[in-house]
């Protein structure tokens, strides 16, 4: 699989396959865009997220339902239901004049308890703040990890990139694939993504697939935002735990000291 997948635009209406569990990131990934009254079902046995991106949908499984809005990925935070191979069906209904919903699936034979997690449940985090002249602070949003969801196999996040600024810095790497998959403020913008040694140029909808050991830090231009959906493939016996990865590159690790020296600073031609 090429490591980014290049939407050219606005995924089609359905259900857009991008990777699957089979393959290299071990993780289905995909698109689902509905119109007003459509509806998804999706009743594969593994463990699924769906994260709602923007629109008014109807989630139903395991006999409950919920309806939630979200305006857009930016400004509003994330819904976001996950659950088991045990949870037999989830149904979702559009109920606005259209809706993006992104869904994840892996193999994962544990149970658990279907959970439902709503905007108050994943609060901003503003990472990088206070260093650099703030030219790395982001937005992070983690919806669950091994921290709060022990038992599953995904980790599943959101980012936002200021326009003009730097995330998933300094830079580190992993041995777990990850996906990240882009959104631009406005839609007609544009980022970069470094995966190891080589730069690709991401666009609205496209889709970039870290393979495990590359770094990945992120680049906005100024006057762009870039959201990002983040997600991890946990390695049997090798989850993705905090403070074992993610493993930053020593060299660059000095940039998140509070007193870090900044150039231009003291430039008298500024």
């Amino acid at each position: 699989m090429d490591a980014i997948i290049r939407a050219r635009g606005e995924h089609a209406f359905g259900y857009t396959e991008i990777t699957r569990h089979t393959g290299n990131m071990m993780m289905d990934f995909g698109v689902l865009r509905l119109k007003c009254g459509e509806s998804f079902h999706d009743a594969f046995p593994l463990e699924r997220a769906f994260l709602l991106v923007h629109g008014r949908v109807c989630f139903k499984w395991d006999g409950q339902e919920h309806t939630e809005y979200r305006e857009n990925c930016f400004d509003v935070p994330p819904t976001a239901l996950h659950v088991s191979k045990g949870t037999k069906g989830v149904t979702i209904i559009c109920l606005s004049e259209e809706c993006e919903v992104n869904i994840l699936r892996t193999v994962n034979e544990r149970g658990f308890s279907a959970k439902l997690y709503l905007p108050t449940d994943t609060p901003d985090e503003f990472r990088g703040a206070g260093t650099m002249h703030e030219t790395s602070t982001r937005i992070v949003r983690t919806i669950f990890d091994y921290s709060n969801a022990p038992y599953a196999n995904l980790v599943l996040g959101e980012v936002i990139g200021f326009p003009g600024k730097w995330s998933s810095y300094p830079p580190h790497h992993h041995p777990q694939p990850e996906v990240y998959y882009y959104k631009t403020n406005p839609a007609n913008g544009f980022a970069y993504a470094e995966l190891g040694e080589d730069v690709v140029k991401v666009h609205n909808n496209d889709t970039v697939c870290i393979a495990p050991g590359l770094t990945h830090p992120q680049c906005t231009p100024p006057g762009y935002a870039l959201w990002y959906l983040w997600a991890i493939r946990h390695l049997d016996g090798c989850p993705y735990v905090q403070p074992d990865y993610p493993v930053f590159i020593d060299e660059h690790l000095w940039v998140q000291e509070k007193d870090a020296p900044y150039w231009g600073d003291n430039y008298g031609g500024k």
